[in-house]
């Protein structure tokens, strides 16, 4: 063996050559012992050189003086590995009653270094602590957007602290980032919506992270968000991005916490006094980036802190766009006017209008009252708030002849009401004065009683 090594040493051209005759087999990760391998030929089966195992009866024949390196090379028999292949829609199955800590053990025991927990800076540090207690070693890597809150950086700093870890931070390009702001501003989603922003500093730099890796495991859970995530595997080949290897189903997705509440997820973080976001304590519960993140009201959903001038259905970043099934005429998100379940405003004296009645009255030219009319979501923080005061103003102007109604504008409405009614963010109030054809939009942030009352008085 040490004759052959030398010899492979003094003539590494013909090593090489044989070297590459031998590349284009796939590698797979779980090195297996050459003497429990065949050396069977077969073209239609993998195959993986373990240079380290081969033995002396691996190389044939035996070193003479005067041979050739080309001879030596020549007769290296080619281990035969047949490729395991996981069905993970049924290991999912049978995970499904398993803790997140046997799911995140086997995750990591099947993939090693080739795995990396995303963290997100909110309460997916669950998984860094359940990674922790398994005892094996484990990768840690983040998204920074530039937009993140000061409190998410300090917890980033603890959490590299207690752990003794390094988070390997991706970011966006600053090129792109460049374009985005010079061309319409640091708030363009305001107005058209956060996929572009999130595209550019989330969903990339993700791509180009999980690129390095063969799996990559998440904190998402059924219970965040009942639209998109409400059926969430334990284990699935990733649907949306590619791994290592490239290609449709060269990833792994993980969720551990899939089929845990949240309530569960925070008694085991108190209990294992893991630091959090500050935030959290501060009535945030889902966290993003600083712009795109509010507090939620009590009663509120989590995820309706997150893009709340937008419907239900965009609650997703593109991180996990996977989630998100659309069905050819049907439409989850199709609201009609008159559904009220989990509505607001239903105070007798608040009129809901239907999408005729709401074109019908802006197409009016003379109108016999003034109307009063806000477009809102159910699911908007801000339309929540407003519905005490929305429901006083329409009491009050019951005396100055004002109509006061409702038009639900989210989900199949919202474009409608973008292109002809000036909606900009939930909620938008509207006065349709008796003797003007054009609305006239509430200008202000401030929609309290005395307010409202007096947008409508000057207006008369």
């Amino acid at each position: 063996m040490a004759a052959v090594s030398q010899a492979l040493l003094q003539h590494p051209v013909a090593f090489n050559t044989q070297k590459q005759r031998l590349s284009a087999a796939r590698l797979n990760s779980i090195s297996v012992p050459a003497t429990k391998i065949s050396a069977k030929k077969s073209s239609n089966k993998q195959h993986r050189i373990f240079a380290q195992q081969l033995d002396s009866h691996s190389l044939q024949p035996e070193s003479r003086p005067g041979d050739s390196c080309a001879c030596f090379a020549a007769t290296i028999t080619v281990p035969e590995l047949v490729e395991e292949r996981v069905d993970y829609n049924e290991m999912a199955e049978k995970l499904i009653h398993r803790s997140p800590l046997e799911i995140m053990d086997k995750a990591l025991s099947m993939f090693g270094n080739d795995i990396a927990i995303a963290f997100s800076g909110a309460e997916d540090v669950a998984l860094i602590e359940y990674a922790r207690l398994t005892g094996r070693p484990f990768r840690v890597f983040s998204l920074d957007t530039g937009r993140l809150n000061p409190e998410t950086y300090q917890l980033f700093a603890e959490v590299e602290k207690r752990y003794n870890i390094h988070i390997e931070y991706t970011f966006p390009e600053a090129v792109e980032v460049q374009a985005l702001v010079r061309s319409k501003g640091l708030f363009s989603f305001y107005e058209d919506g956060h996929q572009e922003c999130c595209s550019i500093r989330k969903v990339k730099p993700l791509k180009r992270a999980l690129r390095g890796l063969r799996a990559w495991i998440t904190g998402q859970r059924r219970d965040q968000s009942p639209g998109t995530r409400a059926t969430v595997p334990i284990a699935q080949v990733d649907p949306s991005f590619e791994g290592l290897e490239g290609g449709v189903g060269s990833l792994v997705k993980w969720n551990p916490l899939a089929n845990v509440t949240g309530d569960v997820v925070w008694k085991f973080l108190r209990t294992m006094e893991v630091p959090v976001n500050a935030l959290h304590h501060k009535g945030y519960v889902s966290i993003g980036c600083e712009p795109c993140t509010r507090p939620v009201l009590p009663g509120q959903h989590e995820r309706e802190g997150r893009w709340w001038w937008e419907d239900s259905k965009a609650k997703e970043c593109g991180l996990h766009k996977g989630n998100i099934e659309v069905t050819e005429g049907n439409n989850n998100n199709s609201v009609h006017a008159a559904n009220g379940a989990g509505d607001l405003f239903t105070n007798e004296n608040v009129l809901r209008l239907t999408r005729e009645g709401i074109e019908r009255l802006a197409s009016l030219k003379e109108r016999k009252e003034a109307w009063l009319v806000v477009l809102y979501a159910p699911w908007c923080q801000f339309c929540q708030a407003l519905e005490s005061s929305y429901d006083e103003v329409a009491y009050k102007l019951k005396s100055y002849g004002v109509k006061v109604a409702k038009f639900r504008a989210d989900g199949e409405h919202k474009s409608f009401c973008q292109e002809r009614l000036q909606l900009g963010t939930f909620p938008t109030i509207l006065l349709f004065p008796k003797h003007s054809s054009k609305a006239i939009k509430h200008p202000s942030e401030k929609r309290d009683v005395d307010s409202l009352l007096a947008f409508v008085k000057t207006l008369q």
